[in-house]
């Protein structure tokens, strides 16, 4: 099985604006990955592969809270480069910060980063298919969106997912055609929901 998860919330994510490489995981955050890792706890992971940015990093750490399952740090796993847009809120850029439109603003140009996506797929599915037990992915959100978009094949009945929130988990078979199980899921924190 191949698990792609989004890192778990930031204080950007939560002010809904813009984020650095180099931002930390919040509070909430650090609780969202640390229930995602009891979640995955049973599941065996064989290793890790992990945006290298701070942020998903930490989630990555969360999964293997006592070091013993290898994490590949990847430059190839991080969120699109959004330079240009650092500190805007997002509903004065969501409407195209997934896509070409974003070229002229100082953004990794979407030709680019479409084909560093199907490079960190081919990456994803050859180390997923030299171990014998489940991988896991730790990136960012429009890297989920561009793999479900164009990599990925939805459950049965389903549309592919365009929006992955903090900390979700989605199960991937780990074989062509790549078809999810599980989209998006968010049960682990479902202490969250009857908190609030």
């Amino acid at each position: 099985m191949i698990y792609l998860i989004r890192h778990g919330q930031t204080e950007g994510n939560a002010a809904r604006v813009v984020q650095t490489p180099d931002t930390p995981l919040s509070d909430h955050g650090q609780w969202q990955a640390r229930q995602l890792g009891a979640r995955l706890a049973s599941v065996g992971l064989r290793r890790i592969l992990s945006s290298d940015y701070h942020r998903a990093c930490q989630t990555a750490a969360a999964l293997s809270p006592t070091g013993d399952i290898p994490i590949d740090s990847l430059t190839i796993l991080r969120e699109r480069g959004l330079a240009g847009l650092a500190g805007r809120p997002y509903e004065d850029v969501e409407h195209f910060f997934y896509g070409p439109a974003c070229d002229a603003t100082d953004c990794e140009p979407w030709v680019e980063f479409r084909t560093r996506v199907a490079s960190l797929w081919t990456h994803v599915t050859e180390v997923a298919s030299g171990h014998d037990g489940p991988v896991a992915v730790v990136t960012h959100g429009l890297v989920c969106r561009a793999l479900a978009e164009f990599h990925l094949q939805p459950t049965p009945g389903e549309a592919p997912l365009d929006w992955f929130v903090n900390a979700s988990l989605t199960e991937i078979e780990p074989r062509p055609p790549w078809t999810v199980r599980l989209a998006g899921c968010t049960a682990h924190l479902e202490d969250e929901r009857q908190s609030q």
